[in-house]
């Protein structure tokens, strides 16, 4: 009883996830109109540290162990500082269903990296899923080169970011070995923070001309889709594998693509949705499992005849 209330638990906490994240797409969209990429990711992270240092001072957490603090740190300077600007970043040059399209080769490259530095299986499965995902990552871009080479690159910078997203994931799965999810959302947030610090100058002085529908929007991406939703991300994830995880947030495009298309009015192209379908098609070969062979009918021996040298 009580494992299944525990899926039941990690099952909601990353469907919270996949929704935020999901609106987080179309935020950046969004906000991105008023402010750069760094000043972005930089205000997004500090409205996140803030909620979630109060939410850890009221519960008193206290510091991570030391053993978590590796795992943290590089999560907490990949996934949450260079992710976050290169996203931002990517979406100025396409439009969020693309965005979230070819980030979501992020599951693939989860189980790679699983496969590499926590020893979990690679089948042949994962190899070609990989493969059909590439395919679909370079349709994308193909149909993105039309529209300019700022357009390409910012595929290219959802792909950087899509590794990244991966590398995160797989160094906070130790993390969460040892430290609680609050702690390692917490620090991460931290961490990413001081990263983005150098965009410092630049959220002061485009925070003074940005429209509060920016602003607002920036805080919104700290609050919901980083400091509550990464917090679910993590309850999950040390409830289960990182490659199940990953395997979450294939909702995420079709959920952008809705929310885009609803509060931006944008839906990608029929070329563009072709080489989408094809990421997922990729994950989707990679998380499949071979069918099961039946096993081979046992047969009993055949009664031997009794002998006159058999014991009575």
């Amino acid at each position: 009883m009580n494992h299944r209330r525990t899926e039941l638990l990690a099952a909601g906490a990353a469907t919270v996830t996949v929704i935020l994240w999901a609106s987080a797409f179309v935020s950046i969209r969004s906000a991105g109109a008023a402010y750069s990429p760094g000043a972005l990711a930089l205000g997004r992270l500090l409205s996140g540290a803030l909620a979630l240092g109060v939410i850890c001072l009221i519960r008193r957490e206290g510091l991570p162990p030391r053993s978590a603090w590796r795992g943290i740190a590089v999560s907490g300077v990949l996934w949450f500082g260079f992710y976050m600007v290169v996203l931002n970043w990517g979406e100025q040059q396409v439009d969020a269903g693309t965005a979230a399209l070819v980030v979501n080769i992020g599951p693939l490259l989860i189980a790679l990296l699983g496969a590499r530095l926590l020893g979990d299986a690679m089948p042949p499965r994962l190899l070609a899923g990989m493969a059909v995902s590439f395919a679909g990552a370079v349709t994308v871009g193909l149909s993105m080169s039309d529209d300019g080479g700022s357009s390409v690159l910012g595929v290219i910078l959802c792909l950087l970011a899509a590794i990244a997203y991966a590398g995160g994931v797989v160094a906070q799965k130790p993390a969460l070995g040892s430290a609680t999810p609050l702690q390692v959302t917490t620090f991460g947030c931290f961490t990413g923070a001081v990263v983005c610090l150098p965009f410092a100058g630049q959220l002061v002085s485009e925070a003074a001309d940005a429209p509060a529908s920016a602003t607002l929007n920036m805080v919104y991406l700290g609050v919901f889709p980083t400091a509550l939703a990464f917090t679910t991300w993590a309850y999950a994830l040390a409830r289960t594998t990182a490659s199940r995880m990953g395997a979450t947030t294939y909702a995420v495009p079709a959920l952008v693509v809705l929310m885009s298309w609803l509060a931006l009015g944008e839906v990608p192209g029929l070329f563009t949705l072709a080489g989408g379908a094809l990421c997922l098609a990729g994950v989707a070969v990679s998380r499949s499992r071979a069918p099961r062979t039946a096993p081979a009918p046992v047969t009993e021996p055949e009664p031997q005849p009794e002998s006159a040298s058999d014991p009575a």
